[in-house]
């Protein structure tokens, strides 16, 4: 009798383990995972981390007060985990047949915007703003001498050259030009103001770990400018960066670039690096023969220096020091500086110097409340030549910010608080070479002198709501007095919805002030014979923006692939207005008219895909529809494409010996404005000059040794080339003068080659 209890409780107990086996793999559940997130410098607890099963919705929680959890993984779940928490770098680990875990986080070099930033991921799934990543790879694609060529592999911003004799660069960022984007390096505004015409070839591309590119707006804590969206460079850390970097390039123009970095540890808590640049252009080169240089001689001579303080005790502490200089010279051919002897030529002369300073506090035990302080100055002076123009500027900068930042109860809900002052002194002389008909000497000087001292000081405050599952948002206010304007209130609004873990739609909207200035903003017209005429009482440019994104992330071929879609609307309450329109012989520099418009429409398509193992693709098309209202007529803006397609592929072999890299950009149709010499007709949409449509492929090939890369590459491969960049080139001095058109290259096919030197 006990015998057959005995057997028959055995077989009840198997039938029930069975039973309940059967209901877990049907369910897709397995047993809990448990584990620990803590600091990785103190050891200490981080209680409200996220963890998150990746390539489920469901599977989220956040960690207790001891920075314990338990996580039960969903059906359908990947066997990989990831943890983020706010001022810590994300991190994502396979598990293995353990059921506890402990997760250590580092935190973020320093105190500022957060970005959590997938691995692989070139778009950002965890940052509540439409964020894209270039990292120190993506700069190896292409020859990345400065920042200007760093966007050549990218279809988000889109760099022109302001003329066809200066060498001036500018960005585009939804369709705007690059005044209308805040430009920071290591999240401090900079390159700004009088340095905005040739700010991109100021940072180095050996300089920089990586670009992050934030369309529509940002964050209010970098202050009131950003209109477009923000370009944050961040440069290579002390304590990160390898000890010794050399690269050399060369092309086939004559020009020659130099750079050199050093890192060192100077001790447990103090590091140091160094970062030196040169180029030089020496070669006078007319390919198109047209008697104009085909770009300026030019030198460089650049520094950076780092400095990094970690205390282990909550401070940290950064120092940052830089100076450059510059000289450029172009026009025709015969032209020289000492003896112009009549040819047309332009001069540029550029000191540049720069320092700042960023300490921070981190609350002992309290990884989310810290408080910090930022210091940044400027001083920026150039004297210039275009023809018989002089153009002669200096700026001088201060900003100091002080900010704290703690929670709410839990690190669902932080807050970010602080006061910011701005010192702006501008001083710019243009002289056009003429004076006016009964002109009085204190006229002549009112017209030629533009004096502008800016005080500013401001107070900010963002809110962030992050749950453990799928909603981000970041609201943000701030209150500045402007000396010369009054208040300017800025209302900023970023919102990140997960429909699922690979599908995110982001919304933004806020609002832009901008005290503009209008020679430093068209530099490229002082390179024709147009009269520059500026309204004496131009106000600041006031804008809004409203946008949005869906990101979709999926798999092909088993390999992970993205794709993004986006629509920003940007609209100007008030604007200044470069009218080159209305009279050909003049630019007409005012605000917009009563009731006037001026709108920004962008929209691009991305998708990014793996194929085949080690070769990456990716395509993009772009659309803009950008209109200014030029004296009662609403009318596309010059140079503005409308229509622009991307593909982009790269192959890396095994242990990225071999890599090869192929672009190609696509260009349609653009408006051109009647040259100087033009005769007046009514302009329309239809009976405005275009430019024809063309296409550029650039092609580079990289060869890496255990230390040493040589790389080598062709840009413009078909040699495409604009006919005739130059209006007028025979007679410049005339009326019909004009180089300020150019939309395509003008010195043909270019080849080069370098090689990197590397010490970890």
């Amino acid at each position: 009798m006990n015998l057959s209890f005995g057997r028959m409780a055995v077989l009840t107990l198997g039938v029930w383990l069975s039973s309940r086996y059967a209901a877990l793999a049907q369910s897709g559940a397995m047993a809990p995972v448990r584990g620990q997130v803590t600091d990785a410098a103190s050891a200490a607890p981080l209680p409200g981390a996220v963890v998150r099963w990746r390539g489920t919705a469901d599977g989220a929680t956040t960690t207790d007060q001891t920075g314990s959890f338990t996580l039960v993984r969903p059906a359908g779940a990947a066997d990989q985990l990831i943890i983020n928490f706010l001022g810590y770098q994300a991190d994502t680990i396979s598990l293995s047949t353990s059921s506890y875990v402990r997760v250590a986080l580092r935190r973020t070099a320093e105190l500022g915007e957060v970005k959590v930033e997938g691995r692989t991921q070139s778009y950002s799934a965890l940052t509540p703003t439409n964020t894209q990543v270039i990292t120190s790879r993506d700069l190896t694609k292409s020859a990345c001498c400065n920042l200007a060529e760093s966007f050549e592999t990218n279809a988000s911003v889109e760099v022109s050259t302001t003329d066809a004799v200066s060498g001036a660069k500018q960005i585009q960022l939804l369709g705007l030009d690059g005044a209308y984007s805040l430009l920071t390096v290591d999240n401090l505004p900079a390159l700004r103001g009088l340095a905005t015409p040739y700010r991109l070839g100021y940072l180095s591309g050996t300089w920089i770990e990586g670009i992050d590119i934030i369309k529509g707006m940002g964050s209010v804590v970098n202050g009131y400018e950003s209109i477009s969206g923000q370009v944050n460079v961040r440069l290579k850390e002390p304590e990160k960066t390898d000890r010794l970097l050399f690269n050399a390039y060369a092309n086939d123009l004559g020009k020659f670039d130099l750079n050199l970095n050093l890192s060192a540890q100077v001790s447990p808590k103090v590091s140091t690096a160094v970062l030196l640049h040169n180029d030089h252009l020496g070669n006078r080169v007319d390919r198109n023969k047209d008697g104009f240089l085909d770009l300026p001689l030019a030198t460089q001579y650049n520094l950076f220096n780092k400095w990094k303080y970690k205390s282990g005790k909550g401070i940290v502490s950064e120092l940052g020091l830089g100076a450059l200089r510059e000289t450029r010279q172009g026009g025709q051919v015969g032209f020289r500086e000492s003896n112009a002897a009549g040819y047309y030529g332009t001069t540029l002369t550029t000191d540049r110097y720069t320092g700042y300073s960023k300490t921070s506090y981190t609350w002992p035990g309290r990884p989310y409340q810290s408080i910090g302080l930022m210091l940044t100055g400027t001083s920026h002076a150039f004297d210039s030549q275009y023809g018989v123009r002089t153009y002669d500027g200096t700026q001088r900068t201060g900003l100091a910010t002080m900010m704290f930042q703690s929670i709410i109860g839990t690190t669902a809900h932080t807050y970010r608080v602080g006061l910011s002052y701005l010192h702006d002194d501008y001083r710019e002389v243009l002289r056009q070479g003429f004076t006016y008909v009964n002109e009085t000497p204190d006229q002549q000087y009112q017209r030629e002198h533009r004096n502008r001292f800016e005080r500013v000081p401001g107070a900010f405050a963002e809110y962030t709501y992050q749950n453990a599952r799928n909603l981000t948002v970041v609201g943000g206010l701030r209150l500045d007095r402007h000396n010369l304007y009054g208040w300017v209130l800025t209302p900023r609004l970023n919102a990140k919805y997960d429909l699922t873990p690979s599908t995110i739609l982001r919304g933004a909207a806020g609002r832009g002030f901008r005290v503009a200035n209008p020679i430093a903003d068209n530099i490229g017209m002082l390179v024709s014979s147009r009269t520059f005429v500026i309204d004496q009482n131009l106000r600041p440019e006031r804008a809004w923006n409203v946008g949005g994104s869906f990101t979709q992330y999926f798999t092909l071929a088993g390999r992970q692939a993205t794709f993004v879609t986006d629509y920003y609307y940007t609209w100007f309450q008030n604007q200044m207005v470069a009218d080159s329109y209305t009279d050909p012989s003049q630019l007409i520099i005012s605000n917009l008219a009563p009731g006037g418009k001026s709108f920004s429409r962008s929209f691009q398509a991305e998708v990014q895909v793996e194929p085949l193992k080690g070769l990456q693709a990716k395509a993009a098309y772009k659309y803009l529809d950008v209109r200014t209202d030029y004296n009662g007529l609403l009318l596309p803006r010059p140079l503005t494409v409308p229509h622009r397609a991307f593909v982009n592929l790269g192959y890396a072999s095994a242990f990225d010996k071999w890599r090869g890299d192929f672009t190609v950009q696509w260009y349609g149709q653009r408006p051109l404005a009647p040259h100087p010499g033009a005769h007046q007709h009514s302009l329309t949409d239809n009976t405005l000059p275009l430019t024809p449509r063309f296409a550029l492929l650039n092609v580079q090939f990289t060869r890496a040794f255990k230390r040493i890369e040589l790389y080598a590459g062709v840009e413009n491969l078909t040699n495409y080339r604009q006919r005739n960049p130059i209006t007028g080139a025979a007679q410049p001095f005339g009326p019909d003068f004009d180089a300020a058109m150019v939309w395509g290259p003008t010195y043909g096919r270019l080849t080069y080659a370098g090689l990197r030197f590397k010490i970890e």
